[in-house]
């Protein structure tokens, strides 16, 4: 894929919709999204100020939804989503499909009614959360998580029933339906050793199963397959530590040498060999950035900070 040319754009975050991480783009003032290569390439970029709105969801078909640029490319001063995209937005609705109350727009019924994932995935800290997944999404939906483990659980035949399945998991095992990114980078920056998280997830499994044959539910128990580029981050010995500049303001250049979910392990020179800074490329979410030939402030790596 040709890299996107350097100018504006507002930044939809971090998307594994094609296979590997990419960052998600809107130029301004106009035109289609742009899915923005990101390993081990090159990346420069100016950080603006101010929030904008990151767009909606769309239907495609009966079984997919894509991603649309806000037409206005409208500044927001709180959420993601500007009145006109968010009053749009039918995919809004999903997490809250099976409490009932408002009326479902048809087309996010359709969406509902195809088959769903359970699963459970555990992060470098050992946290476990629960999740779902539209069959479309079951494998991009993981990889974009930044687990360091995830299995699947069960195959719900629809979007209602499997978040029955969620909330009934989430109360009973006292487990999370999301983890904040910052816990996820933090975590990633101590981890050295694997066996922790790895153990935490194959208790949450059994138990997970066994809640599951409690509610006459078919378990699966599938185990989720992390994509190759955070292998470097996965091993635990890599030498790593915190970027220590703001990615929400400023002149920024590095290349990503490994990406889970949305964090990036980058090297600020050629040298694949110098120790690695760990970045959240998802803290530009909503932001306008300028690509083009810039480079991060000078930086003094500080190893024994971790």
């Amino acid at each position: 894929m040709i890299r996107p040319a350097d100018g504006a754009y507002v930044c939809h975050g971090v998307t594994w919709a094609t296979g590997d991480p990419r960052l998600l783009l809107a130029p301004l003032p106009a035109g289609p999204l742009v899915y923005a290569q990101v390993m081990n390439r090159r990346l420069g970029f100016r950080t603006g100020t101010g929030r904008w709105c990151t767009g909606r969801y769309g239907f495609t078909g009966t079984v997919r939804v894509e991603a649309l640029a806000c037409p206005d490319r409208a500044r927001v001063e709180h959420g993601g989503q500007c009145d006109r995209c968010a009053g749009q937005d039918e995919f809004r609705l999903a997490h809250q499909f099976h409490q009932g109350g408002a009326s479902t727009p048809e087309a996010l019924g359709r969406y509902m009614a195809q088959p769903h994932w359970l699963y459970l995935a555990t992060f470098a800290d050992s946290t476990t959360k629960v999740g779902t997944a539209a069959e479309p999404r079951r494998r991009s939906r993981l990889d974009e998580q930044g687990a360091l483990f995830a299995t699947y659980l069960a195959k719900s035949p629809d979007g209602r029933a499997v978040r029955y399945l969620e909330d009934a998991l989430g109360q009973r095992l006292e487990l999370p339906q999301s983890v904040r990114a910052a816990a996820k980078l933090q975590a990633l920056a101590r981890l050295r050793d694997l066996s922790s998280a790895r153990t935490a997830h194959e208790q949450h499994v059994v138990r997970a199963a066994a809640v599951l044959a409690d509610l006459e539910t078919p378990v699966v128990l599938e185990a989720w397959t992390p994509p190759e580029v955070g292998d470097r981050l996965r091993t635990g010995s890599a030498e790593r530590v915190l970027y220590p500049h703001d990615l929400r303001e400023g002149e920024h250049g590095f290349t990503v040498r490994s990406c889970i979910g949305s964090q990036g392990l980058v090297v600020l020179g050629e040298d694949n060999d110098e120790p690695g800074y760990l970045l959240d490329l998802g803290a530009l979410k909503g932001r306008h950035i300028t690509l083009g030939t810039f480079a991060s402030p000078d930086t003094a790596v500080q190893t024994s900070l971790f």
